[in-house]
């Protein structure tokens, strides 16, 4: 088993889910941060089931994620 970062937002009406590096749409959501992540490792765990080892992107391992805020 592979471990993935999952990022998840706040967002007005609820939160969602998502992970890092994993080809394909794999999202979860739910009213609570724990429900998000909930979701998003339910579809994580159904996605690899349905097509396999192959939806990991490239073999590098993803320390940490960062996110910054930027003026466009």
């Amino acid at each position: 088993m592979k471990k993935l970062k999952i990022v998840i937002e706040r967002h007005p009406d609820g939160y969602i889910a998502y992970p890092i590096r994993l080809k394909g749409v794999c999202v979860g959501q739910g009213d609570t941060y724990e429900e998000a992540l909930s979701d998003v490792k339910s579809a994580v765990k159904f996605h690899i089931e349905t097509f396999g080892e192959d939806v990991f992107e490239e073999d590098t391992e993803i320390l940490e994620a960062f996110i910054a805020e930027a003026v466009a």
